[in-house]
């Protein structure tokens, strides 16, 4: 806790008062209906059931991490981070319940919002007609059922917009008196740059697929790029406890590392973990909701949000028995309540790994899923027994009543949830015949299992690719590894579009130079790439149902499309990085910004890089992590931009250009080689 608040504190206090339901004390009536909602859909059950649903010393691991904290912000004073001293702001004491935010309310709310949208498709077309549409595009499309009783005509852009106040960005609370003179010098001008296709990769080797004869492990989880990061590198030991690898920097133990028994790493599944409920409402009494025949009284919490600049205000949240109600209709006396796996005990994110730091094989780890509930991942193992394992681990709802939670459904009883599934009925592999198991953000379901986990809308690229990488392989090393993470070839490129740019001549000179130039290219996408920056935009131009048709890319009609989306791809490029065609390269569209919160002096600049959507480098990972069972000091890691948060600090942005590079360094495990690699050497000793 001490250590991660001297790095992290701004972000860990920020990312709390995100989760809580604080930041209009902090930023104004601005942030009132992001503070609304959070707290509505906060977690509000039994404290002693969510602490140790993580750990049977669950309150002990988070009031030491809490204590760390909090010694921290003693120890420094006054001296705290550079953007409490611009903002006159203090860091709120830590709590043990502070660690457990469920930042993944943005969970249920999404997936809310799509059943929402959904049902509101459903009713401008008629069921038949989304089936037909979204059928073709989407893998394993199971046709929608109008639930009985469920009116969607009702269902209108309000009570999608009810959703829709949740902050994700970073706040950025006003400065002082004193700095606003400076406020235009001081201030970010950029905002960080959004990636449009984020993904993770996940994979594991078996030994018989190796030089060294050892399992090997690879995990890079694709998230927003940012400042500072959002992973931490942490390395515990203590008597019968050692574990290595990443964290969220506001919470203890490891969620993505090795315990020198067993490895894992993690992607992100898509399990459906929310369903709107539509409730009847008493037009008589607008506080009492329908339930098999009978009424019952809404439950209606006060509570006080604190705003800055005004006096606090008093709102009412109201649950249903299903859950937290975001919306009322009162003109057709319905209200729209939202039941996610979000509001039972365990689901903070990432907390369940605190008990793999102490599995010894990969069939312990099996097990140890049953208390990973959020969020829903991939985990992969390896062990140095040699076993491989994935499951698909997730607090995942029994739904009775023959729905599948695509569509809201009526409250009154007929469709509920019965518990959850066990994680024994979950999709999981133990030491497949090929070798390897691995994953990326793919349907994971096998053939016929139902009732479905997650509703996918396509098939993946990235996971293609990556099965494509795994053929024939043999003798596979940690640089092997390397270069499949950094892996930037479209996988779609050679059997779906080349035969787009062959056989044919444009009569434009300027089309016929971008046709002869992706038409002669390998499909990769790096940053110095014009023909990646061309290929880019002519994608997104292109129709895709047209790469299904057989033929299609030969015959008239296909050339006329991709012209078509060729000059398009050439005009977005000249007006987007100029007429000089040697300038039109991939890097300038594909680049992250690195801002700091407030002060322009400590951003870090733009990366250019390799990959993108579809490729197995996707978003560029700002953490990256290799585990060798044969030598764990010859582990490979990186996390960018650095370690700290604290502007001035060596390792704040001493890690941007490796990791823009698509480099490592060792994630070294025994104390000899801690020894000869350490930069620094802090001891803490405790007050008491």
């Amino acid at each position: 806790g001490f250590v991660q608040a001297q790095d992290r504190l701004w972000q860990i206090d920020m990312w709390r008062r995100t989760n809580e339901g604080r930041l209009a004390e902090i930023l104004g009536p601005e942030a009132f209906e992001h503070d609304r909602l959070a707290r509505l859909l906060m977690y509000r059950g039994d404290w002693d059931a969510e602490l140790a649903s993580y750990h049977p010393d669950g309150r002990e691991i988070f009031q030491a991490f809490a204590d760390g904290v909090n010694a921290f912000i003693q120890h420094a004073g006054d001296n705290l981070p550079v953007e409490y001293r611009l903002t006159g702001l203090k860091p709120l004491p830590w709590t043990p319940e502070a660690s457990t935010g469920r930042v993944a309310t943005a969970l249920p709310i999404g997936q809310a919002r799509e059943e929402l949208r959904l049902a509101m498709q459903v009713a401008r077309l008629g069921v038949e007609e989304v089936n037909l549409r979204e059928a073709p595009g989407r893998a394993a499309w199971i046709d929608l059922e109008l639930p009985e009783g469920l009116d969607v005509s009702i269902i209108t852009e309000d009570v999608i917009d009810a959703l829709g106040h949740f902050r994700s960005a970073p706040p950025r609370p006003p400065l002082l008196p004193e700095y606003r003179q400076w406020a235009d010098a001081l201030a970010s001008e950029n905002e960080g740059a959004q990636e449009d296709s984020p993904g993770s990769n996940n994979w594991v080797a078996s030994g018989r697929l190796t030089k060294s004869g050892k399992v090997l492990l690879a995990n890079d989880p694709h998230r927003a790029v940012t400042n500072p990061s959002l992973r931490y590198l942490v390395h515990l030991e203590a008597p019968d406890y050692r574990v290595i690898g990443a964290t969220e920097p506001a919470i203890p133990g490891v969620a993505i590392g090795h315990n020198g028994r067993i490895g894992w790493g993690l992607t992100i599944v898509g399990t459906d973990q929310a369903d709107v409920f539509v409730e009847r409402l008493n037009p008589e009494n607008l506080d009492e909701a329908l339930y098999k025949g009978e009424w019952y009284p809404l439950r209606i919490v006060v509570d006080t949000i604190p705003v800055r600049g005004e006096a606090p205000r008093i709102v009412e949240h109201r649950y249903s028995r299903h859950g937290p109600v975001f919306y009322v209709d009162s003109t057709h006396h319905v209200a729209y309540a939202i039941r996610s796996t979000s509001t039972e005990p365990g689901t903070a994110g990432y907390l369940g790994a605190l008990r793999l730091a102490e599995v010894n094989d990969c069939h312990g780890f099996i097990d140890a899923m049953a208390y990973w509930k959020a969020p829903s991942e991939n985990m992969v193992c390896g062990d140095v027994d040699g076993n491989i394992a994935w499951l698909a681990a997730a607090l995942s709802p029994r739904r009775v009543g023959g729905w599948y939670g695509r569509l809201p459904v009526p409250g009154d009883g007929r469709y509920e949830w019965d518990g959850f599934r066990s994680h024994t009925e979950l999709p999981q592999e133990l030491n497949p015949e090929r070798g390897w198991v691995g994953t990326a953000n793919n349907d994971i379901q096998p053939p016929g299992y139902s009732p479905p986990l997650m509703f996918p809308r396509g098939p993946s690229a990235r996971m293609h690719r990556i099965q494509e990488m795994f053929v024939g392989a043999s003798g596979l090393t940690v640089e092997d590894f390397e270069r499949m993470q950094n892996d930037a070839v479209y996988p779609w490129f050679e059997s779906q579009d080349r035969a787009f740019f062959e056989g044919w001549v444009a009569d434009d000179p300027t089309i016929e130079w971008a046709r002869g130039l992706i038409a002669d290219w390998d499909g990769t996408y790096h940053r110095s790439s014009p023909e990646a920056a061309l290929h880019h935009y002519w994608r997104r131009m292109m129709p895709d149902s047209v790469f299904t048709v057989e033929g299609m890319a030969s015959g008239p009609d296909g050339v006329r499309l991709a012209t078509a989306a060729l000059a398009s791809a050439v005009d977005s490029l000249r007006a987007r990085l100029g007429g000089n065609r040697e300038e039109w390269r991939w890097g300038r569209i594909h680049r992250s910004e690195l801002p700091h919160s407030f002060v322009r002096a400590y951003d870090l600049g733009a990366v250019e890089r390799n990959g993108g959507g579809g490729t197995v480098a996707a978003t560029g990972a700002t953490f990256r992590f290799i585990v060798d069972f044969s030598d764990f000091d010859n582990s490979r890691v990186t996390n960018a931009p650095g370690q700290s948060g604290q502007p001035g600090s060596p390792f704040y942005g001493n890690l941007v250009r490796v990791w823009g590079d698509g480099g490592y360094f060792p994630l070294v495990w025994s104390r000899e080689a801690l020894a000869t690699s350490r930069a620094r050497y802090q001891r803490l000793r405790p007050l008491h």
